[in-house]
């Protein structure tokens, strides 16, 4: 639920805080007040649109943020498997400049405009006069239709077959190809193969002839520091290091009789002249090559470099993925080469896929028509209790040729509005009161269903009055159990059944408009639904009927 909205410098709201409760909670005012801009505030947090406009005059940015708890389970697993933990509150916030830039944060997180959308659609929906128009869409309609429906797992299983169908389908076409694009492509393939072959190619290759180069072309500094090395730690027959510790561990010997620690101190010394020999060896066989001619054997080394080059440029960054692209080069080349027994295979798995998919989408079709008939049923109720009891309403579940994602399923929200006239699509003779009618009679029969913990409804009541928008009231009051609903209303009728009440208001400072939500007491809320009543001032009359409204609503909360 949506616990605390935040807006600065939007419109003719400079600041603004409200902190909002669970049922239904009522928002009024005096046109003008600002109570649209509170909804396209939230709207925008919510990823809507941002239009540079809404930015308060003579400020350089404007900013909305709210926190949101008790969000449901699909909102947090959302979240997990965008990498967020979600808590227990999300804080989001949106900015907008005057240069018409945004940014959306999640928890302090910047977060792109796509997913702020997909988690919007998990925290509120706003029901107003042109959100109402997206009920029109047979894509919504389809979805809410899905929201009821018990499919268990097959919709799931659907999708899996459904998507192994669609791949089948893919490498087929891949197969049928003109005859001259496969004769070119396996030409191309059949040279790629054999040029990556004729290489003779092996892992580690060419790190070891880059190290073989790089000694090649410091032969003679190796050559003649290893030979200086070697002759001086053992090849001088006077001078040698070697020579000189052995000489030093015979005198140091010598005195182990006499002098105590002498003998190890003579183990020592012929260790160390062990070593130097093994030194001396090692740089005796650095300046030997046993491939000749430096020469020879660098331009050697060079022409097998260049050809790994060359094979690079064309097939990858190193060996491995060079012979990993001769790998998929091959197998192209086989389903080419096999082309007659590949399509068959396809064909026989394309046709199985197809039955199963048949068969599936079958199954969804009679979930979606059994919870389209109890929907039907559930809607029709609700708007005859919403004073249209002449209007009939029906959602009609069609198969199809074509299949999707979601099987094959034209559905379509059908209504007749008189008395003994066919029923049509609802875009086609659905006015706006009717459509919100139509929208609260659906919400009511989904109330949490579609796991979204916040209903918004902009001014639901337009064009009703009476006894109609008391029972809008009630049943906005009847959602309000389950799931936290904001409404915004000129109708005393339904304020009075609020479980909270706020009053919008404008004044003027330093001229300047400035806009307050301030809730209300219970003296407030019998002041304001009295003044919805009506009249220049507000009566006594008023007042005792705005009080007697008000405690007549304590019995629907």
């Amino acid at each position: 639920m949506l616990d605390s909205l935040h807006i600065e410098n939007m419109a003719v709201i400079s600041r603004l805080d409200v902190d909002f409760s669970d049922g239904l909670s009522v928002i009024t005012g005096e046109t003008g007040s600002g109570k649209s801009v509170m909804i396209d505030s939230l709207a925008f947090l919510l990823g809507g649109k941002p239009a540079r406009e809404l930015v308060r005059t003579g400020e350089e940015q404007a900013t909305v943020s709210g926190v949101f708890t008790d969000v449901g389970k699909d909102c947090l697993s959302y979240l997990r498997d965008m990498g967020i933990d979600g808590g227990d509150e999300l804080l989001l916030q949106r900015t907008l400049t005057l240069d018409g830039k945004v940014k959306s944060r999640l928890n302090g997180r910047v977060i792109p405009q796509s997913m702020l959308r997909e988690l919007a659609g998990f925290l509120v929906s706003i029901h107003g006069q042109n959100d109402n128009q997206l009920l029109l869409r047979r894509e919504t309609q389809a979805r809410l239709l899905d929201s009821v429906s018990d499919f268990g797992d097959a919709i799931e299983r659907y999708g899996q077959v459904y998507t192994a169908l669609r791949r089948a389908k893919d490498a087929l076409a891949a197969l049928h190809r003109d005859g001259a694009e496969a004769n070119r492509l396996r030409d191309i393939l059949t040279f790629q193969i054999g040029e990556i072959d004729a290489a003779h190619l092996k892992a580690g290759e060419e790190e070891e002839l880059l190290a073989r180069r790089t000694k090649l072309q410091n032969i003679e500094k190796i050559a003649k520091q290893a030979e200086f090395t070697y002759h001086i730690l053992y090849g001088s027959e006077k001078g040698a290091a070697a020579l000189i510790l052995e000489r030093a561990a015979q005198s140091m010997h010598q005195l182990a009789s006499v002098v105590p620690g002498a003998a190890e101190a003579a183990e020592k010394l012929m260790s160390m002249r062990y070593e130097v020999e093994d030194i001396a060896n090692t740089a005796r066989d650095m300046a030997e090559d046993g491939e000749g001619d430096p020469t020879a054997a660098l331009n050697r080394v060079e022409g097998r470099l260049d050809t790994i080059t060359k094979l690079r440029r064309k097939y990858g960054e190193d060996i491995p993925a060079i012979l990993l692209f001769r790998e998929d080069a091959s197998k192209k080349l086989a389903t080419l080469e096999h082309s007659d027994e590949e399509e068959e295979r396809l064909q026989k798995e394309i046709a199985s896929l197809e039955k199963k998919v048949k068969a599936l989408a079958a199954d969804l079709h009679d979930a979606r028509s059994k919870a389209a008939r109890e929907l039907s049923n559930k809607v029709q109720e609700e708007l005859a209790f919403l004073d249209m009891p002449s209007v009939r309403f029906e959602i009609a579940v069609t198969p199809t040729e074509t299949f999707g994602s979601t099987g094959n399923d034209h559905v379509e929200f059908c209504i007749a509005t008189n008395p003994g006239e066919p029923l049509a699509p609802l875009s086609k003779i659905a006015s706006g009161g009717e459509l919100a009618r139509m929208m609260l009679a659906l919400r009511s029969v989904l109330n949490d269903r579609d796991g979204v913990r916040t209903a918004v409804f902009d001014e639901v009541d337009t064009g009703i009055s009476g006894k109609t928008a008391r029972k809008i009231g009630i049943k906005l009051a009847e959602i309000g159990k389950n799931t936290q609903v904001l409404c915004i209303t000129h109708s005393a009728q339904i304020a009075s059944l609020a479980t909270a009440h706020y009053k919008i208001a404008k004044h003027a400072e330093n001229d300047r408009a400035y806009t307050t939500v301030t809730p209300l007491d219970e003296a407030g809320r019998i002041g304001e639904v009295a003044r919805i009543l009506g009249g220049l001032a507000v009566t006594k009359t008023q007042s005792d009927a705005a009080r007697e409204m008000i405690e007549e609503g304590r019995a629907y909360r």
